[in-house]
């Protein structure tokens, strides 16, 4: 069989392009149900899509699957979520996050689950109009020392609105620490 050089280079070409093509699919797919390193503008309007989905949300979590890979010995990496005021009047909100439940090993407690939360753990007077999305998401932030044993953790973020009020039934978000 004969090839001209033409068609020789038109295959090498083609077969570099569907390697990135899989790579770069895949990255994309992947930072879906893996931790983000930050609130960028395709976080934020993924965040605005999934409250046009349902207008009744109060709250939306970012990665959607609410699940979260972080490996041990890495921080800076979490998800993100934003608040919607469906009132029809200002108000102020807060939230709390903190560990429900863990599947680690008896030695690791709720509380070192919630120490693991460096940024983002709670904050207080978000004023909201009526019928508005916070303009910048929140993001939390988690720092995985080495010593974390791999397990899974259910964080729960609890919203309130004027105060103590609960705002909307609490929301779960799973994080699993997995070892290199």
């Amino acid at each position: 069989m004969e090839m001209t050089m033409g068609t020789l280079v038109t295959i090498v070409l083609l077969t570099m392009a569907l390697i990135l093509g899989g790579y770069f699919v895949r990255q994309i797919f992947s930072g879906a149900t893996t931790s983000i390193e930050g609130i960028d503008q395709a976080v934020k309007n993924e965040i605005n899509k999934l409250f046009s989905d349902d207008d009744t949300r109060k709250i939306v979590v970012y990665p959607p699957t609410r699940q979260i890979i972080i490996k041990k010995g890495t921080d800076n990496l979490g998800f993100g979520f934003s608040i919607r005021n469906i009132q029809e009047v200002n108000d102020k909100f807060s939230y709390e996050i903190s560990a429900v439940e863990l599947s680690c090993s008896d030695n690791f407690r709720l509380a070192k689950a919630d120490d693991l939360i460096v940024l983002g753990k709670s904050r207080s007077n978000i004023e909201l109009p009526p019928g508005t999305v916070m303009d910048q998401p929140m993001f939390v932030r988690f720092d995985v020392p080495e010593t974390t044993p791999p397990c899974n953790i259910r964080y729960q973020i609890q919203l309130y609105h004027e105060g103590k009020t609960p705002y909307s039934p609490p929301v779960d978000v799973d994080v699993e620490i997995k070892s290199d």
